[in-house]
């Protein structure tokens, strides 16, 4: 199973046919060569072994990434209870 979480493009490289992306704080490239329609600074998409794959409703986004923030909090207060255990 693959798990997609929302990426907001933060920067375009037309040439190379390729954006930069931020996941959750962190950026990296990756390949538009799969994208027919246009893709511009702030779009939301979703990634997929390095190809953005589509475009998805902002507000879609956002809900999506305050979920995902949601999972990582209560994965970090658990890591904090056991490490406290021990």
């Amino acid at each position: 199973m693959c798990l997609s979480i929302p990426s907001q493009i933060v920067e375009l490289h037309e040439q190379e046919q390729a954006v930069t992306v931020e996941t959750m704080g962190v950026r990296r490239k990756v390949s538009s060569h799969l994208m027919a329609e246009p893709l511009a600074i702030g779009d939301y998409v979703l990634i997929h072994i390095g190809f953005v794959m589509n475009k998805i409703d902002p507000k879609d986004a956002e809900q999506s990434l305050a979920l995902y923030q949601e999972i990582v909090d209560k994965m970090n207060q658990t890591e904090s209870v056991d490490h406290a255990k021990t």
